[in-house]
């Protein structure tokens, strides 16, 4: 997601170009709508890790104006290309943001964008329909540790929703990735917020994008969704447990983040009260 930023810089420098994308699965929705794409290879990964090769041989014949590599892998050096920008590999201080940026050479780093199409936009409108303040709620997380407990997502949405709230009377909207892990995470809050609309599961990520701009507020663990919201302009509050808000905190025009007092801290640590103040300094920010 935080990629997005660097291929949306290339488009605009580069506005007559046409793009080849790789990336995994998980990822290859969040590139499905951007207008300069030539073609999007889905890599799936392979014992031995073969799935370079299959790589490797989708592109070797092809000779390149710019080869652009964010893993930090040989492959770029295995194919023609009249330019190559290559990140290097290991942890390094800053946030991931500034280092993809830097593969580019690019300062100020540029924001991660979302791109979506009408229909996506229609499918929006129809679950998230006009009227409505709509506060969207990201409980899940790719692993428990950094999952904040579903009872205090409920009681933040209801502190933040009654009538001396930051959000009076706005209806909860609960996003989730697909699978059974992601509905087990989700399923207390939704239990716990009878009226909320379910968006777990059944969206493609640009149809989540187009819902997560429907939101007036989105508060989320560290996350996918976390990242999609505030690329989307979302006004976003990510959480932070046990991993470093200082590489992967939200970067959008109204983003921020509570985190822990320390890295590799419970995320049980981020107090309500924490929470709440962070939400409602973000609204209320211009």
């Amino acid at each position: 997601m935080l990629s997005t930023g660097i291929i949306d810089h290339l488009a605009r420098v580069y506005p007559r170009a046409r793009f080849t994308i790789a990336c995994g699965p998980v990822a290859s929705g969040v590139f499905e709508r951007f207008p300069q794409l030539e073609e999007l290879i889905v890599v799936r990964k392979r014992s031995y890790d073969r799935h370079w090769f299959d790589l490797w041989r989708r592109v070797v014949g092809i000779a390149w104006d710019l080869v652009v590599d964010v893993r930090g892998s040989p492959l770029a050096w295995l194919v023609r290309a009249k330019r190559r920008a290559v990140m290097r590999g290991g942890r390094r201080k800053g946030h991931r943001l500034s280092h993809l940026a830097g593969v580019l050479g690019v300062d100020p780093p540029p924001l991660p964008v979302v791109w979506t199409a009408a229909a996506d936009r229609a499918r929006a409108a129809e679950l998230l329909s006009d009227g409505p303040v709509w506060f969207g709620l990201g409980p899940t997380a790719n692993w428990t540790g950094k999952v904040w407990p579903a009872e205090r997502f409920v009681a933040l949405y209801r502190a933040l929703t009654a009538p001396d709230g930051a959000l009076p009377g706005a209806r909860a909207a609960v996003f989730g990735g697909p699978g059974e892990a992601e509905r087990a995470l989700a399923a207390p809050v939704l239990a716990a917020i009878p009226d909320a609309v379910d968006l777990v599961g059944p969206l493609t990520l640009s149809e989540a994008a187009a819902c997560l701009q429907r939101c007036a507020l989105f508060v989320a663990n560290d996350s996918g969704l976390m990242h999609l919201a505030a690329a989307a302009g979302t006004p976003t509050l990510g959480l932070f447990g046990p991993t470093p808000a200082s590489e992967y905190a939200p970067s959008g025009r109204k983003a921020a983040f509570v985190a822990a007092s320390s890295a590799l801290v419970a995320i049980e640590e981020v107090t309500l009260e924490a929470a709440i103040g962070g939400a409602t300094e973000l609204l209320r920010r211009k």
